[in-house]
């Protein structure tokens, strides 16, 4: 069933947001130029990786040597000015629909992470592989209550919170993350 909803409600905000992404895009494109999607791979559903999309808020050059550096929540100067708006108000994870649909990702589950970083949260805690069992998503419980995780701390608290997601999970319980994420985003909170 949630499989079902996911796959209805993101081909729907796909079509209702699609002048926003224009909007967006057109934006990136005449203070930054091409591209104006971002993929990254991410480790998701079984532990396969899939690309996740996002429109790009850094520069092109924000990781020259190829090597992950987590996001300065204050003043990181990769940013670009549309960028930095885009992430303040959530408008970057918009392509993220397209994951949705494709089954990569969920609405609600945990956030996905890269790799890199997972390798660095295995080691201080092997429960991270248990997400492994279920979609992640564009938005989580640990993301309302824990925000952006910019330090190993803040990646190990959103484990536990993620572990809470999964062992207790049903769509009345999606419904109210969805729904806060919602009025989140619209009153300007940052997270």
């Amino acid at each position: 069933m949630k499989r079902l909803l996911d796959i209805i409600l993101s081909a729907i905000c796909l079509v209702v947001f699609s002048p926003l992404f224009v909007i967006c895009a057109v934006a990136i494109y005449l203070e930054d130029r091409l591209p104006v999607i971002y993929s990254q791979e991410r480790v998701g559903l079984h532990g396969r990786t899939f690309r996740i999309y996002k429109f790009r808020s850094m520069r092109i050059d924000a990781e020259p040597d190829h090597e992950p550096r987590l996001l300065e929540i204050t003043g990181d100067s990769r940013l670009t000015h549309v960028g930095r708006f885009l992430r303040n108000h959530h408008l970057d994870e918009l392509p993220q629909l397209w994951n949705v649909l494709k089954g990569d990702m969920s609405f609600v589950g945990y956030r996905p992470e890269r790799p890199y970083y997972i390798n660095q949260i295995v080691k201080l805690d092997p429960r991270y592989m248990q997400l492994y069992a279920i979609r992640p998503g564009i938005t989580s419980y640990a993301t309302l209550y824990n925000g952006y995780t910019n330090t190993m701390e803040k990646m190990l608290r959103r484990l536990d919170l993620d572990l809470q997601y999964l062992h207790h999970h049903n769509l009345l319980i999606d419904a109210r993350i969805l729904l806060l994420t919602f009025v989140s985003i619209v009153s300007g909170r940052t997270f």
